[in-house]
């Protein structure tokens, strides 16, 4: 696949991967049918499947800097911790799992680690209500760009 013997994913381990899948996760209490998706597409291929959870703090641009430190190391915290249970759940399926937090813009930052550890597949769950990142023609314009940007086959679940 695309990922072999590339640096760029040397911090996650991937160089010698079959496949790579890319899950954006907002963590839930159990398993969301996007990340059941990413499960069930890892262990028909057996690919290894890269979580990513991103910290996005830009709601608090106009707040005390202490405050966002604060808000940014507590939203990290979460976040190791819903990539731990998502990973351990996975793995529970006999999947090969990474975890990754990132910091930053949502759509950015999923682009920008599809390309670096070159992602064969991108998994996207639908809009989630008024909080959510995107609404559906925005991801599905997104999920068109990622392909464009990566050659990465995006699956909007």
């Amino acid at each position: 696949m695309k990922n072999k013997n590339n640096p760029q994913a040397a911090d996650l381990e991937l160089e010698t991967t079959p496949g790579i899948i890319l899950c954006a996760t907002r963590g839930s209490e159990g398993i969301s049918p996007t990340e059941q998706e990413a499960i069930d597409l890892a262990k028909e291929h057996d690919y290894t499947i890269v979580f990513l959870y991103i910290v996005n703090t830009h709601f608090l641009d106009k707040t005390a800097a202490p405050i966002v430190v604060d808000v940014d190391d507590e939203l990290s915290d979460m976040g190791e911790f819903l990539l731990l249970m998502v990973k351990e759940r996975a793995e529970q399926q006999g999947v090969n799992v990474r975890t990754l937090i990132r910091k930053g813009e949502v759509r950015e930052e999923i682009k920008q680690v599809a390309t670096k550890i070159c992602a064969d597949m991108v998994v996207l769950g639908r809009p989630a209500g008024e909080g959510s990142a995107f609404e559906l023609a925005s991801l599905q314009a997104f999920a068109e760009e990622i392909e464009a940007d990566t050659e990465a086959k995006v699956i909007i679940v």
